[in-house]
């Protein structure tokens, strides 16, 4: 693990002391040459090192930023110019030269800045890499880490790794996602849980029972050869108590100490009151400051070198990784000032890429607020300078729209009242849409019948924005949040050696799995290349008797979505839509897979949907 964090950096000890017994750290530690964000911070860790200063030979002196913890040196160094190559640094103590260090400006991959992020033309597919496929079992195990795989445990390590999903790249391809979201992968070394990711331990470094460094770049790499994308899950809001800058801190405001043990401050999880007017201050100091939870210590992203850090290590990992995009989780519960600073920096350096906040709110202006050029957060003098936010009032929607009695304003109402707030958003197609994700109830758990899994996905592949799926929902797998989280994160079926079958395989898949596997890469196979859906203006009826019928409109090219939600069959006369759309004589039927004639008036099953397309 030590040699991975310092691969890029030859030691050349000169004089005084081994220097392996003085830095135990460089962050980052390589950087690129022509990067915007010229302006490198390098954080060197080492017994007593804050004492000594430091040059790059032939360049000069490098900026020494003092810090609290004498075992810490933040040093300045403006690369702007350079070319890239192995550049010395040379660290003296009193005037005396101690040792050099060589550090490696990288060239940068070509058209690097220029990266496109994931956008409204794919479809995301989420995973939990420790509950999807264990494409390496000897990783289970290791020296480095607490807690070990036991698949015996809801709550523990199963043994999922990324080898598991780059072996499963050519499944993934076929289903048609375009795009892949794991959660965080990077070293949490929590003593139980740890399986999820969200404690990070080294910023740096990927878990060993998921792999390496190199094994996360090759995942990217294959992703792209697959004509695919890779998005990071990223924390800025906080570490594990295991971070080992959290069991040394740089200075006490590294994170938000209070006065409970181990400095905790639980939040209030009330994310409103980082815009409520009339909010009390105390109220507002808890949401953005408290601790998540006891053991993820909460980040001041208030402090210049703590947000420089932040930035420096997300714009490492998407040179290193050849990155398409982020998710950041719990985005509002950092400082509103500091998460802007953070995401307009990477952005700056990468302006076709992509980032989305996870933005947990019912209400459809309170997610609106961070978007970037928000009309609502304009209001209050801000911009969040955010491209993307997590659109919870659709998913919100999806749990509600499946009613058994539906009525006049219950039912898939729902969907069409959370489209009529699309004018509180600047951008529409960059809205974030899922019906589940790993911390909510899955959709087949609360809907276990297939008409509705069918008239969902249909409605959350067609509408306006970015789809997410989560893995196994593409064969019905279940999962009770009333159970505890383990339960919404099941073992993929056949992503371990000892398994029975693997439902990556038909032959080995159930009928109901086939079924719900089908109904999925129909629709997504279809919507790789539907302009209309991608970028296509929306425009949709009131729903009548349950029935809820939109179109998708680009100059020639449109799609018409017809669901009905009731119980039963109903009869719609197409002309009653003629105001936006003249009815051919054929059209597409996605799920018959074919061109059919298009009738005068046109019956749906009960709970069923009818997609249409033409171009």
């Amino acid at each position: 693990m030590k040699s991975l964090r310092l691969l890029y950096i030859l030691i050349l000890i000169t004089l005084g002391a081994p220097v392996q017994a003085q830095i135990k750290e460089i962050n980052p530690p390589n950087w690129w040459a022509g990067m915007e964000h010229s302006s490198l911070q390098l954080m060197i860790y080492g017994p007593g090192i804050g004492s000594l200063t430091a040059e790059v030979q032939g360049k000069g002196p490098l900026q020494k930023t003092e810090v609290e913890n004498p075992n810490y040196l933040f040093l300045d160094w403006d690369t702007q110019g350079l070319a890239a190559g192995t550049y010395t640094l040379i660290f003296k103590e009193a005037g005396v030269q101690k040792f050099s260090v060589d550090y490696q400006l990288q060239a940068r991959k070509p058209s690097s800045a220029l990266r496109q992020g994931f956008d409204s033309s794919d479809v995301v597919y989420l995973i939990m890499p420790d509950r999807f496929a264990n494409g390496d079992p000897n990783n289970d195990q290791t020296n480095q880490t607490f807690e070990q795989a036991n698949r015996d445990k809801i709550d523990g390590r199963h043994g999922g790794d990324l080898k598991g999903i780059i072996d499963r790249v050519d499944y993934l391809k076929d289903l048609g996602v375009t795009a892949v979201w794991n959660t965080p992968v990077l070293a949490d070394n929590d003593r139980r849980g740890s399986y999820h990711g969200y404690a990070c331990s080294d910023a740096y470094q990927i878990d060993p029972r998921f792999g390496t460094n190199e094994d996360y770049a090759l995942l990217a790499k294959t992703l792209h050869q697959n004509g695919m994308k890779l998005i990071k899950d990223y924390v800025t809001n906080h570490w594990g108590l295991e971070h080992w800058m959290i069991k040394d801190l740089p200075f006490k405001d590294w994170i938000h100490q209070f006065s409970g043990e181990n400095g905790y401050g639980q939040t209030n999880y009330r994310l409103s009151t980082v815009f409520d007017p009339n909010a009390a201050p105390s109220d507002t100091y808890l949401s953005e400051k408290g601790w998540f939870v006891p053991s993820m210590p909460d980040l001041n992203q208030s402090h210049p070198l703590v947000l420089n850090y932040l930035i420096q290590n997300a714009i490492w990992w998407v040179e290193y990784a050849d990155l398409d995009g982020f998710r950041v989780d719990t985005y509002p519960y950092g400082e509103k000032e500091g998460m802007t600073r953070w995401t307009e920096a990477i952005m700056k350096e990468y302006p076709n890429f992509n980032i989305v906040g996870e933005t947990w709110y019912s209400q459809a202006a309170h997610v609106a607020y961070w978007q970037k050029d928000s009309p609502v957060g304009a209001i209050q003098g801000f911009n969040g300078q955010l491209p993307s936010v997590m659109d919870f009032p659709f998913h919100m929607a999806a749990h509600e729209a499946f009613t058994d009695q539906p009525s006049w304003n219950k039912g898939l109402v729902q969907f069409y009242d959370v489209l009529a707030n699309d004018f509180l958003y600047p951008n529409v197609n960059q809205l974030f849409l899922f019906i589940e994700n790993h911390d909510t109830t899955r959709f087949n758990q609360l809907f276990p019948d297939h008409s509705a899994y069918k008239m969902a996905l249909s409605i959350l592949m067609t509408t306006r924005g970015i789809p997410q799926i989560y893995y196994g929902s593409e064969i019905g797998m279940l999962g009770d949040k009333s159970k505890g989280d383990g339960d919404l994160r099941r073992d993929f079926p056949g992503g371990w050696p000892s398994d029975s079958r693997d439902a990556v395989r038909p032959d080995q898949r159930t009928d109901a799995e086939n079924k719900y596997f089908h109904t999925t890469r129909t629709l997504l196979q279809w919507r790789k290349n539907n302009e209309a859906i991608h970028r296509g203006k929306t425009v949709h009826y009131a729903p009548v008797d349950q029935v809820y019928v939109y179109f998708r409109l680009l100059e020639d090219q449109w799609v018409m979505v017809l669901a009905n939600g009731s119980n039963s069959p109903k009869s719609i006369d197409l002309q009653k839509f003629k105001e936006v759309w003249t009815a051919p004589k054929e059209a597409y039927w996605v799920f018959d897979q074919k061109t059919n004639p298009v009738p005068k008036t046109l019956t749906v099953q009960a709970r069923d949907v009818i997609i249409l397309s033409h171009r």
